[in-house]
């Protein structure tokens, strides 16, 4: 494998970063995970300007211009051989703080640390999108968005691990959490839809969740497939009466739940509209590739 480190390619054997390095102490940095559909990268330019964004506001400059990376990412796509006609690849982007001196001042760190991974991208189960998967209602609670924006994709994902080790527990396939007022918030790597009637419901920004990519996306299909959608504030008993219920994120694109705790959803099998959405995704997801070159 080739990883980029700072400003060249490397084996993977010599991307080594310092033990002083305060992404490795603090968790101080921002991460974007990408994937491609074959050569061409998937919603790209928003991935970067996230990046860039979470960047920003934690005070952090990345030091490689925004015009240089789509060909950074293509490189690490040619060394390892992904992002092809064969295989797909799944893309990480981390940007530390960098190395320093021990010490929570930023200013310790002259230069941050910039790095970049692929492989291929692994397809989920084919079993999980036809039955659905199962979620646990986590007693972790998402961070108060007051004390750590969830805007910020920010290295430090310890809130999450904790909701993950409690569905690892229970053995279902990820945990849901709740915010500090009970409201549902999202997963511990996607956001959360539900259907009740023809509307299609997702918690609102303001209930401590990440403005999803692909859950925009999903916003948008919807809207151009006649599907009122509506963003707000629900509790564990709306998602327990609801008819259907899905998850979203890059890699999994649309996954349908079939069970949140004991409670089936709807009949427990993923319901006509989460059907087509997903359809409708792969009929317009070449809308969201970069453009060929």
């Amino acid at each position: 494998m080739w990883v980029f480190l700072n400003d060249r390619f490397v084996r993977k054997e010599e991307a080594v970063v310092s033990v002083f390095d305060h992404g490795f102490l603090y968790g101080d940095g921002v991460y974007e995970t990408i994937r491609s559909y074959g050569a061409r990268i998937f919603m790209r330019d928003q991935h970067l300007t996230r990046l860039r964004r979470s960047a920003e506001a934690i005070g952090l400059e990345i030091p490689i211009p925004h015009s240089q990376w789509p060909g950074l990412l293509h490189e690490a796509m040619r060394r390892n051989e992904v992002g092809n006609d064969r295989v797909d690849a799944y893309l990480r982007i981390t940007v530390s703080r960098g190395e320093g001196e021990i010490g929570l001042d930023p200013g310790l760190c002259p230069r941050p640390t910039v790095v970049i991974m692929t492989k291929a991208l692994q397809p989920f189960p084919s079993a999980l999108s036809r039955d659905g998967v199962s979620l646990t209602v986590a007693k972790t609670r998402r961070n108060l968005p007051e004390a750590l924006s969830p805007q910020i994709k920010a290295t430090n994902f310890l809130n999450n691990i904790l909701a993950k080790r409690e569905s690892i527990a229970a053995g279902t396939f990820d945990s849901l959490l709740l915010n500090w007022r009970d409201d549902l918030t999202e997963c511990t790597i996607s956001n959360l839809f539900f259907v009740s009637g023809r509307t299609l419901h997702t918690p609102a920004l303001d209930c401590g969740i990440l403005d999803g990519i692909t859950r925009s996306i999903v916003m948008t299909l919807a809207q151009e497939e006649g599907l009122p959608v509506e963003e707000g504030r629900y509790q564990i008993a709306a998602l327990r009466q609801a008819d259907e219920c899905f998850l979203t994120n890059t890699s999994m694109e649309i996954m349908p739940v079939s069970r949140v705790d004991s409670f089936p959803i709807g009949n427990g099998l993923p319901g006509p509209l989460t059907r087509r959405l997903q359809a409708r995704f792969t009929a317009s997801r070449t809308r969201f590739l970069e453009s060929v070159s």
